[in-house]
């Protein structure tokens, strides 16, 4: 409509002036002619033309006349109403389109939801046989996060009544490479829901210098490729949790911005509610771009090593035994001690209350034994000897590891003391020659034995500068 009437409006203008320079030249030649009322000839009639068409009134007929004695003629007249009947019509169509479009998503979202509710929920045994194809051991963990997501996921197609059943995140401790953070993107693979994983160590607190907690939604946005509805049903693993505890209880001169400072700021999001964030992450600011979402259906999987905290079960257990004739009554192996955490040895640790409270299911993951580490190696669907053994075939070689070898890389990446990560570090020292030799000859099988991994590690440890 608008580029409609700027239209006429520069029409308007253009034969305005040359309605002016018409009535100029008929002056001129007037003028030179000097006819003037005191040759008895009576002055020109004034004509009159369309400000649109330029035609006089002579050949049309003028109908409309502005203030500023504008005339449109009829022609110029039924056009202009002719177009305005089409951009009424054009603007009809689009606005009932439109309406029919969204009325269309809405309906398909709650398709989606009810189908969600009914096919894509799997039981907690369902749940822990699709972890098992990827993670080994840790079925402690297992059972209390197959519970937890089949109940998280039940929740959110709760049928709407009196009793309303509240969101419960997960805190899961447990040693690196114990296999957290593989348990969390397995149960995003398993759900089909987007997942963002974050280390809390690189947020403050708002107005200070680093991340603003807020980020970890616009990241959680963006692995949902800027769907909404698929973020808020998303999982956000945080990682490193307990790098943000308090340093102590006693009173300090410094604010804690990066510690009690953002477990304050994280009690908002898992709490669930209305969250404003920029979508391409950042700060806060007054003129960017701000985008809402609901948390309360997101899942919070908190995680951290947790370091020493033994310690502290074991002074609350009184495991230490005083006097001559004392007698230990907990007979606890040192490696079980875990199986007795309780939310209140999280709290002296160092995690403020209202953020334990916030996570109210609490499990753990053991260290990996020597026979699991083995198990890690070959068992699962992504084991790293299946990843290594993919890679050369697009090349058309075999790889083929001999038992022995596999023994020998077990045992060394139990002495790194960082578990299954430490067998990906090693395996990448062995293989790194073949991988760089490998596709620039026509060999077409490939043994790995337990001599050239002995040979390939020693070399590393028992390397000296000249």
């Amino acid at each position: 409509m608008k580029e409609i009437l700027n239209f006429f409006k520069k029409l308007f203008i253009k034969k305005s002036g040359e309605k002016v320079n018409q009535k100029l030249n008929i002056k001129e030649q007037t003028d030179d002619l000097n006819i003037t009322e005191e040759h008895g000839i009576d002055e020109i009639p004034e004509v009159h033309y369309c400000c649109i068409c330029g035609a006089p009134e002579t050949d049309v007929n003028l109908v409309i006349r502005s203030n500023n004695n504008q005339y449109i003629c009829e022609k110029c007249a039924d056009l202009i109403h002719f177009q305005i009947d089409e951009i009424n019509k054009y603007t009809k169509v689009t606005e009932e389109t439109e309406k029919a479009t969204k009325e269309m998503l809405e309906n398909t979202q709650i398709t989606n939801k009810k189908k969600f509710a009914k096919t894509l929920v799997p039981s907690p045994h369902e749940i822990k046989e699709f972890l098992d194809k990827y993670v080994i051991g840790q079925d402690e963990a297992k059972i209390k996060l197959a519970v937890a997501v089949y109940n998280h996921y039940k929740r959110i197609n709760q049928d709407e009544d009196d009793t309303d059943i509240e969101k419960a995140s997960i805190l899961l401790l447990g040693a690196t490479g114990s296999g957290k953070t593989l348990l969390a993107k397995t149960i995003a693979k398993l759900m089909d829901v987007p997942i963002t994983i974050v280390d809390s160590t690189c947020f403050t607190q708002a107005g200070y210098v680093g991340e603003d907690v807020e980020s970890i939604l616009s990241r959680l946005y963006q692995a949902a490729d800027g769907d909404i509805e698929r973020a808020e049903h998303g999982i956000v693993f945080i990682d490193e949790i307990d790098k943000i505890a308090k340093q102590g209880d006693s009173p300090s001169i410094t604010k804690d911005v990066s510690g009690e400072g953002v477990q304050q700021a994280l009690l908002k999001i898992l709490e669930g509610s209305v969250v404003r964030f920029a979508p391409n992450g950042g700060r806060k600011h007054p003129e960017k771009e701000m985008i809402e979402i609901d948390t309360k259906n997101i899942l919070f999987i908190c995680s951290g090593a947790f370091v020493g905290i033994e310690k502290r079960i074991e002074k609350r257990l009184n495991m230490r035994a005083i006097g001559f004739n004392a007698d230990n009554t907990h007979n606890v192996k040192k490696d079980d001690i875990i199986e007795y955490l309780t939310a209140d040895d999280v709290r002296a640790f160092g995690m403020i209350p209202e953020l334990v409270g916030r996570l109210p299911i609490i499990t753990y993951v053991k260290n990996l034994t020597k026979e699991e580490l083995r198990r890690v190696l070959t068992e699962p669907k992504n084991s790293i000897i299946k990843q290594y053994t993919k890679l050369f075939k697009m090349d058309n070689v075999k790889l083929e590891f001999e038992d022995a070898a596999l023994d020998y890389i077990v045992e060394k990446a139990i002495g790194t003391k960082t578990g299954a990560r430490g067998l990906r570090s090693i395996i990448e020292e062995i293989m790194t020659q073949y991988m760089y030799d490998i596709p620039s000859t026509r060999k077409r099988k490939l043994i790995i034995t337990k001599e050239y991994v002995e040979n390939v590690y020693s070399a590393k440890q028992n390397y000296k500068f000249a």
